[in-house]
């Protein structure tokens, strides 16, 4: 039986150009993550998804970032869905509106990227703003977990009404360090007590929830591990799976990310991502790695996780 592989890439443009075609087809690529370069139009999109989407089977999973505020990929055509911190101001007067416009906003979300041909929204963001994080700000629900917590079940309940999985991020939580994974390593010098306490709260209760998927962030605890939460063995295995008893996908965050880069090659960190257990590795804007991983990471059978990866295909709604 064919299996989902481990690797998620990225497509140059509107269309799949003959490269495009070749990386995809390989048996290590199981997934596809969109930006707004692929963007022309709802139509086009549409067809870009239909054409990802018949290539392989099992097929491969489309995934794109699309939270509201700052990160959402498509705009012309979709509906502008303001920064989740705007719920929380809404929260304070009225918890119910709150909730409700939570569920819409995922509702709504689910339901445009449905259309498109999408599978996965990376979304919600389960992050505990700390009012110093360069990257997380506003697309925190809240500082408080609790809140955290009613809202981004609430936009979880959106998602799924409209047939979509959701993707809680970032595990155990980037919203108390203010340097940008993106560029550099965030650390995090909490002691667990502290990091339980608040960030983890949010992951647990949706994991009791049944959460579908979880990406794991590159931020370095040193009081946990010496490894990024990304690639760390106790934060993956011993905490997510064991403690908390996730069930769902893991994906690791962006391995081209400069908070990652410092942990070896982008084999090095590939290899070790999925030995500590990510179950999908996404590498984007960084086609020369992604063609050198390609050759370099062994072919093998994924049963459990490619298992966990077809629960994230978008399912039909009436």
């Amino acid at each position: 039986m064919k299996t989902i592989g481990p690797l998620m890439v990225d497509v140059a443009g509107t269309e799949l150009t003959p490269e495009d075609l070749g990386v995809l087809l390989h048996p290590l690529v199981g997934g596809v993550i969109l930006f707004a370069r692929n963007y022309a139009s709802l139509e086009q999109v549409a067809a870009l998804c239909a054409q990802i989407a018949a290539l392989r089977e099992p097929r491969l999973l489309i995934a794109v970032d699309h939270e509201g505020g700052r990160v959402q990929r498509f705009r012309v055509g979709f509906t502008r869905i303001p920064a989740m911190e705007t719920l929380d101001r809404l929260y304070t007067e009225s918890v119910m509106q709150a909730t409700a416009r939570a569920r819409e906003y995922g509702q709504t979300i689910g339901r445009e990227l449905a259309t498109a041909g999408i599978d996965l929204c990376f979304a919600p963001v389960l992050d505990c703003e700390c009012g110093i994080s360069r990257i997380i700000g506003d697309r925190a629900f809240s500082t408080d977990p609790e809140r955290v917590v009613a809202l981004a079940r609430a936009f979880r309940a959106g998602l799924n009404a409209q047939g979509m999985a959701a993707t809680g991020k970032h595990f155990p939580g980037h919203g108390a360090v203010a340097a940008d994974s993106h560029v550099e390593l965030p650390v995090d010098r909490r002691p667990m007590e502290d990091i339980l306490r608040r960030d983890l709260v949010p992951f647990k209760a949706l994991i009791e929830d049944g959460l579908e998927s979880i990406m794991s962030a590159h931020v370095l605890y040193p009081a946990v591990d010496a490894h990024p939460a990304s690639l760390s063995r106790k934060w993956l295995r011993t905490v997510l799976r064991h403690e908390l008893n996730f069930n769902g996908a893991v994906f690791c965050d962006d391995l081209s990310m400069g908070g990652a880069k410092q942990f070896g090659s982008l084999e090095d960190r590939a290899r070790a991502a999925l030995d500590v257990g990510s179950d999908m590795l996404p590498v984007c804007n960084d086609r020369e790695g992604v063609l050198a991983l390609l050759d370099a990471l062994p072919q093998k059978p994924r049963h459990l996780a490619s298992a966990r990866l077809q629960k994230l295909y978008r399912r039909s709604v009436a």
